[in-house]
């Protein structure tokens, strides 16, 4: 390999580099990963210091634990056991819900991109509501009401 195509390949490593920094993806994705993480450190602390304790206090108190920590079967740590399960259980229900309005959202658009749209009866392809001739085949079209 010559000094001359090892240098074209190192420009080329660093333009690809470039293009894919800059195109955006890699903020959208460094804004998404602080954000998750920053989003996962409140739901915890809510389940962790207000619903645990609220569910599980009745038990705490009754197997004579002073706290969650200090809940045990024989060496199993029950407590932090079960509040890793209800952990679990909010965050994967809040998940579901922030992806089924995701879905709900995206349909609704459909719906709307949909309604701009219709399809030509002679090539079937899809074409403006408004137009009166077919980008893809020239036909005229009959009018739509």
């Amino acid at each position: 390999m010559t000094m001359r195509s090892s240098r074209t390949a190192a420009t080329g490593f660093v333009k690809d580099f470039q293009d894919f920094v800059i195109k955006g993806n890699i903020f959208d994705l460094a804004i998404a990963v602080i954000m998750g993480g920053a989003f996962g450190k409140v739901v915890e602390s809510f389940i962790k210091d207000v619903i645990t304790p609220a569910i599980l206090e009745p038990a705490i108190k009754a197997s004579g634990a002073k706290d969650l920590e200090s809940w045990m079967v024989g060496a199993a740590k029950l407590g932090l056991f079960i509040s890793n399960i209800i952990t679990f259980i909010v965050i994967a229900l809040v998940i579901f819900l922030m992806v089924r309005a995701m879905a709900k959202f995206k349909r609704k658009e459909e719906k709307m991109d949909a309604a701009d749209t219709k399809e030509c009866p002679y090539c079937l392809s899809t074409i403006p509501i408004a137009a009166s001739k077919c980008g893809h085949c020239t036909s005229d079209l009959p009018p739509t009401m």
